[in-house]
């Protein structure tokens, strides 16, 4: 038996995160090199990715390669996998973090261009990397994967409907993966509700301070409140799950 004090310890491994250089998945890259991982840190701008890299060499001693790469980019996924094998040789824990949920007015705005963008970012990308990464996972003996989704993917509202489809597709994904390449690598969903991170600046704080009196926890998560869900499913803590829906989300019920 493991000692339960070293469950959560991640020396030795690679862990690639999409998004990885602000918000949720900044949180997540510092917490894995900070139990002992290596990192890849990947998000559309470079100097963002290359900033947090050097956090992370400075104050844990860790690898950190950054990299950048759209996420709705089919040949950019490629680059991407290719570029964390080439410095690593390997890929431990992949974290589908990058998303995003363009505002509208109307379902009637909806633009081709954004229902494009929109899945691009949330459901493709993460099918390709998942595609690519998974398979060499599981040729060279096993991994982590974790998807990040949204509590919109079980409760849709009017004005996130791209993105809550985009969200569903990426939890039956993460189900189907998990038969794909078990039972050497595991594939698990995090459905985060309303974290307080950049992207809440820009929300209407009465607005939310009456929707969050909704959550049994009464207020809308603090960043560093998803380490303990990325950290259980990278780890060997969560051996015997995969196929899962996580729901870290304060209680979020509409």
């Amino acid at each position: 038996m493991q000692d339960p004090k070293n469950l959560f310890d991640l020396s030795g491994k690679v862990a690639l995160v999409t998004g990885g250089s602000r918000g949720l998945g900044r949180e997540m890259v510092l917490a894995m090199a900070a139990v002992g991982a290596d990192v890849v840190i990947a998000s559309r701008k470079l100097d963002s990715c290359e900033a947090l890299a050097a956090e992370v060499r400075s104050t844990t001693g860790r690898r950190a390669l950054a990299v950048a790469a759209h996420a709705a980019n089919w040949d950019d996924m490629d680059a991407l996998a290719d570029a964390a094998y080439a410095e690593f040789g390997k890929v431990d824990i992949l974290v589908n973090n990058a998303g995003m949920s363009p505002l509208y007015a109307d379902v009637t705005a909806v633009t081709e261009e954004l229902w494009d963008k929109t899945l691009g970012v949330n459901l493709k990308g993460p099918f390709r990397l998942t595609s690519l990464v998974g398979s060499r996972m599981a040729q060279s003996g096993g991994g982590s994967i974790i998807n990040v989704s949204s509590a919109a993917a079980r409760y849709p509202k009017p004005e996130v409907i791209p993105y809550a489809a985009a969200k569903a597709g990426l939890n039956a994904m993460t189900q189907a993966f998990a038969f794909v390449w078990g039972p050497s690598v595991r594939v698990n969903s995090i459905l985060p509700g309303s974290f307080l991170t950049d992207i809440s600046k820009a929300w209407d704080e009465d607005v939310f301070a009456a929707e969050a009196q909704g959550y049994a926890l009464k207020r809308g998560g603090r960043p560093e409140e998803i380490v303990g869900a990325a950290l259980y499913l990278a780890s060997d803590a969560s051996s015997f799950t995969t196929g899962a829906l996580l729901d870290v989300d304060g209680g979020y019920r509409p």
